[in-house]
C-alpha cells in the first residue's frame, strides 16, 4: 500500500485541505481558523472551562487563553466566574457571536457538499457509518455518541 492509497495518510490529507479550504473561505472575515474553532466548540459547550477546551481543541493552555482574549475583544465571547472555583472561568458565546457561528457552519456545508460532489446517497451513508466505525476502534470500542461525549465540566 503506498501514501496514495494508505487510508491513514488519505485521512490525515483529507483534514489538511479541508483546513486549508475553510481558511480560504475566511479570508474575507474578521476571524481566523484558530477563532472560527475554539468560537464553534463554545458554542457546542456552553459553560466549558478554559483548561477543558484547550484539551478539546488539542492546543496549550496558553495559546487557547490568547484566542480567548481576541473572541472577547470582538465581544463575541465572555468569561464568567465559575461558582465552584473562583480561579476558573467558564465560556459562553454572546448574542453577537450568532452571525459569526452563522458564517462558520455556512462555510463547513460547503466545503462538505465539494468534498461529497461525486458520491451518491448510499456512499455518502457507507462513508460516514466507516468512518463512525473507525473512531469507535480508535478510541476503546466506545459508541460514537461516547467518542464524541460532551466534556463534562468540573
Amino acid at each position: 500500500m503506498n501514501h496514495d492509497t494508505n487510508p491513514c495518510f488519505l485521512l490525515a490529507d483529507i483534514g489538511r485541505l479541508m483546513r486549508q479550504r475553510f481558511q480560504q473561505q475566511l479570508d474575507h472575515s474578521e476571524l481566523t481558523y484558530a477563532q472560527a474553532r475554539a468560537l464553534i466548540n463554545i458554542s457546542r459547550y456552553p459553560g466549558l472551562r478554559q483548561v477543558e477546551l484547550a484539551e478539546l481543541m488539542e492546543i496549550q493552555p496558553i495559546t487557547l487563553a490568547r484566542l480567548i482574549d481576541q473572541l472577547q475583544q470582538q465581544q463575541l465571547v465572555e468569561r464568567r466566574a465559575d461558582p465552584a472555583d473562583r480561579r476558573a472561568y467558564r465560556l459562553h458565546t454572546t448574542a453577537a457571536a450568532q452571525s459569526p457561528l452563522q458564517q462558520i457552519l455556512q462555510i463547513g456545508a460547503v466545503i462538505y457538499e465539494q468534498m461529497m460532489e461525486d458520491l451518491d446517497a448510499p456512499q455518502r451513508e457507507e462513508l460516514a457509518s466507516s468512518l463512525a466505525r473507525i473512531r469507535s476502534n480508535l478510541s476503546g470500542g466506545q459508541t460514537a455518541a461516547s467518542a464524541t461525549a460532551e466534556p463534562q465540566p468540573t
